[in-house]
């Protein structure tokens, strides 16, 4: 039972970091307002249907970027972006 609950412990942080930090993503965000606003998420200009299409967008367009988002800055972004406009179910 010790080990389980040292497990759980152990693990629980990683799982959290690793589904992103929408706090984070806001404040990288500001670099994206340089080339646009927030209107295209909202209707009726989002075109982003499904959170796997935003974060695979949010891919796409990192290759403008310099220097380019890591992988949890774009998962930060992913999860800001979800929070503040898209509401996809997770």
């Amino acid at each position: 039972m010790r080990l389980l609950l040292v497990m759980v412990l152990l693990c629980g942080p990683v799982a959290v970091h690793a589904a992103g930090d929408p706090v984070r993503g806001e404040k990288l965000h500001d670099s994206c307002l340089g080339c646009h606003g927030t209107a295209l998420y909202e209707p009726p200009k989002a075109k982003i249907k499904t959170l796997a299409a935003l974060k695979k967008e949010i891919e796409r367009w990192n290759d403008r970027m310099n220097p380019k988002f890591n992988k949890q800055e774009i998962d930060d972004l992913v999860v800001y972006l979800n929070r503040d406009f898209y509401k996809f179910a997770q």
